[in-house]
């Protein structure tokens, strides 16, 4: 992907400066886990069973472990390699547990870890078309992440998207039974998921609301999470939860700053909710959408 500066109307290219190193791609994501992954810093270079885990980080909203690589190197099989460290962590929850908590000077439970959210993401300059292929099926717990390195300390990071069309890997592990085994315990959702708990209503009511969201600005995410479809841009903005007759939308703002006139979001920072954010909506219909939508809006201005 080729970058500009727009100078006096004449573009003029920035020059891309290959990372060196991998520790060098490393040190990037490591230093920015929560501002780019909405992840936490476990461990640099954890190594169990002799294995070296190059990033293992947390995912406080999915309740997960995350297992990051970088790659320079094109010639791997980036599904093989994944499918080696979930299987890894499975078979040692306690050893994940305990890093977690010697790191972090916390207590965390292995009941208040949820496995089934488990994966591994590769990051690396590019990957071939084979390896984005090979990760293209719609509940396999490994993402890619390309970042390229540019002039001016410009840094260019892309999310490979799965295609609309992936179909299920579980078919294909069927005859191997430690990838059968992780796919059993692993558990990628999707849209499809979150609309089985709506009604014909609902869901039509979703896709407006969905459409509106993503239209705010150029960039916004659909990110399925067990408990809500989360939207992000860079950050998570808003978490939709499907219900038969409603849906649930929580803003991802703190108490106060939010600009409601009309009140229509409800506090609830004091109360159980799914996501971040200290607001809430719950809406029937779309009379409101627009008006929403300028709510939603503040959270990513």
């Amino acid at each position: 992907m080729a970058l500009y500066t727009n100078q006096t109307g004449k573009l003029k290219e920035i020059k891309e400066k290959p990372f060196k190193l991998e520790k060098d791609i490393q040190k990037v994501f490591e230093e920015n886990l929560s501002a780019l992954l909405g992840l936490e810093l476990v461990k640099s270079e954890f190594t169990i069973k002799n294995k070296r885990i190059d990033t293992l980080a947390y995912d406080p909203q999915a309740c997960a472990f995350i297992i990051i690589e970088y790659k320079r190197d094109k010639n791997i099989s980036v599904v093989d390699q994944g499918f080696t460290y979930l299987s890894l962590m499975l078979e040692n929850k306690a050893d994940f547990i305990i890093e977690y908590n010697e790191s972090l000077k916390r207590n965390l439970k292995r009941e208040d870890v949820d496995w089934s959210q488990t994966r591994v993401t590769f990051v690396s300059p590019s990957f071939t078309e084979n390896q984005i292929q090979a990760t293209n099926f719609k509940d396999i717990a490994i993402e890619l992440y390309e970042v390229k390195q540019y002039e001016n300390d410009i840094i260019f990071i892309n999310s490979i998207k799965k295609s609309n069309a992936a179909e299920s890997i579980k078919p294909l592990t069927q005859n191997k039974e430690a990838l059968k085994k992780v796919t059993e315990e692993i558990k990628v959702y999707t849209e499809d998921d979150h609309l089985k708990n709506g009604s014909e209503m609902t869901i039509e009511l979703y896709e407006r609301f969905k459409n509106a969201i993503i239209n705010i600005s150029d960039g916004i995410e659909v990110n399925p999470q067990k408990w809500y479809i989360s939207f992000k841009k860079g950050g998570n903005i808003a978490y939709l939860e499907l219900l038969k007759r409603a849906i649930k939308i929580t803003l991802n703002l703190k108490l106060g700053q939010l600009d409601d006139p009309k009140k229509i979001a409800k506090d609830v920072s004091h109360i159980g909710h799914r996501g971040y954010g200290d607001y809430q909506i719950q809406v029937e219909d779309d009379k409101d959408l627009e008006y929403i939508m300028s709510l939603v809006k503040q959270v990513i201005v």
